[in-house]
């Protein structure tokens, strides 16, 4: 039994609202993939706060519509799943690394922004650190000359007991 309009206009408006907030958007052709499979994307992909939709094409074409999406309603033929994020790494990284263990999920493409990707561009993307790994990489590199400073502070002392030590010992 097929959608009735309110439940269309309903979907529309849900890919719309996702769209909008979201940065990332990584369209994939899922033919072959079991119920099992394309539940375990989507465990994977909702840990790392992304989600994923199978979606009717015709319907996420006017869902695009208006918004920095717009220039990838050309991608959506044939079976059509679609991965997004607001972080703009975390649903490239599990797509491909999904599409890379199981070769029934295919990447055909995606955008950033306004930037409409290519599968490369994908894989470029997903080989890129997450966003939680570039601040714990800033925060270690920001920490560093403290800690550097702190354990240059302590050697002049150190020494200092050292050469201290050295003489009583001699003496």
């Amino acid at each position: 039994m097929g959608m009735s309009r309110a439940q269309k206009e309903a979907e529309v408006q849900a890919l719309n609202e996702r769209f909008t907030k979201d940065e990332l958007v990584v369209i994939t052709h899922y033919s072959g993939l079991t119920v099992s499979e394309i539940s375990d994307l989507r465990t994977q992909l909702r840990e790392q706060g992304a989600t994923f939709k199978v979606t009717k094409n015709s319907l996420t074409k006017l869902a695009l519509k208006g918004t920095k999406f717009e220039g990838l309603s050309d991608m959506f033929a044939g079976p059509t799943g679609v991965a997004t994020s607001q972080d703009p790494v975390a649903a490239a990284k599990v797509a491909h690394k999904f599409a890379k263990d199981n070769g029934k999920l295919i990447i055909v493409g995606g955008a950033l922004g306004e930037m409409v990707l290519d599968a490369k561009g994908i894989e470029a993307i997903a080989k890129l650190p997450s966003l939680d790994e570039l601040r714990s990489k800033l925060v270690g590199l920001l920490q560093a000359p403290a800690t550097k400073l702190a354990v240059l502070l302590q050697t002049p002392a150190r020494n200092l007991v050292g050469v201290t030590e050295a003489y009583g010992e001699k003496g």
